[in-house]
């Protein structure tokens, strides 16, 4: 998977999620990169909330994802600035989280009514499989915006949504609020907070991945009511690449700007 995934980690700060006893065992994230990494492995300082930098690793090399995944580095989860403009994400992300009583598909549904919203403003959007439970919508940017622009902007979006249909999306953390609700996770749109890398393997019984999906896809899944249609295991997915190519690329590439909701 390097020469499709490392392009979406080069030179972006990593959070290490490390499973020392297995995917059954206990795990930690590690924000700050290990002491004892080798002299090859490049960090990236993120400030935290009470003022302190925190040394992020880059993996920016295949060696470097040997490495990672010799500390039993299961899943890599990546920061939206890079190590050049930290401060200025490449995109805005909306982490789509069932709630008790939802799934995969409440999550899907919500992600095409955000897509509607952003195509009406001629916005394209993009969206994966968190591996996990969720989804994960991404609004390609690649312009001078900073968090400062897009964070509101994205809780916005999500405040917007519950106002429209309380019963279905919340957008307040509370677990008691998300039950039967799909909760619309704006905050990731911060400098020192990471979501899971595309094509990221989960530490899960079984061996899923963050996996892009085509819109066709996902509309296909919800109208045959078909979770396990958005659930894709590692072969799966080396296997959607020789197909599909690299169906994120455009996070990476598409310019586009920060409309104003109205």
């Amino acid at each position: 998977m390097a020469e499709t995934l490392l392009p979406h980690l080069a030179r972006r700060p990593v959070t290490l999620k490390r499973y020392p006893d297995g995917v059954e065992g206990s795990f930690f994230y590690e924000k700050s990169c290990p002491k004892h990494r080798p002299g090859w492995i490049k960090t990236t300082p993120l400030r935290r909330g009470d003022g302190k930098d925190v040394d992020y690793c880059q993996l920016n090399s295949e060696a470097a994802l040997v490495w990672a995944a010799n500390l039993a580095n299961l899943e890599l989860h990546v920061a939206l600035g890079s190590s050049r403009a930290p401060y200025k994400p490449g995109a805005v992300v909306f982490d789509l989280d069932p709630g008790e009583g939802t799934g995969v598909l409440e999550c899907a549904a919500v992600a095409v009514r955000l897509r509607a919203l952003f195509a009406g403003h001629g916005l394209t959007s993009l969206v994966k499989t968190s591996g996990s439970k969720g989804l994960q919508l991404y609004l390609p940017l690649n312009s001078r915006v900073t968090f400062e622009d897009t964070r509101p902007w994205a809780n916005a979006v999500a405040h917007r949504l519950e106002d429209e249909t309380p019963g279905e999306v919340v957008s307040k953390p509370s677990k008691e609020a998300r039950r039967g609700k799909v909760f619309i996770d704006w905050s990731q749109n911060h400098p020192a907070k990471t979501t899971v890398c595309v094509y990221s393997l989960r530490a899960r019984e079984r061996p899923t991945a963050s996996t892009p999906v085509t819109w066709d896809e996902l509309e296909r899944a919800l109208e045959r009511s078909d979770p396990e249609g958005l659930v894709f295991t590692s072969d799966e997915v080396l296997r959607r690449i020789v197909t599909h190519g690299d169906l994120f690329e455009p996070v990476r590439n598409l310019k586009q700007r920060l409309p104003e909701l109205g």
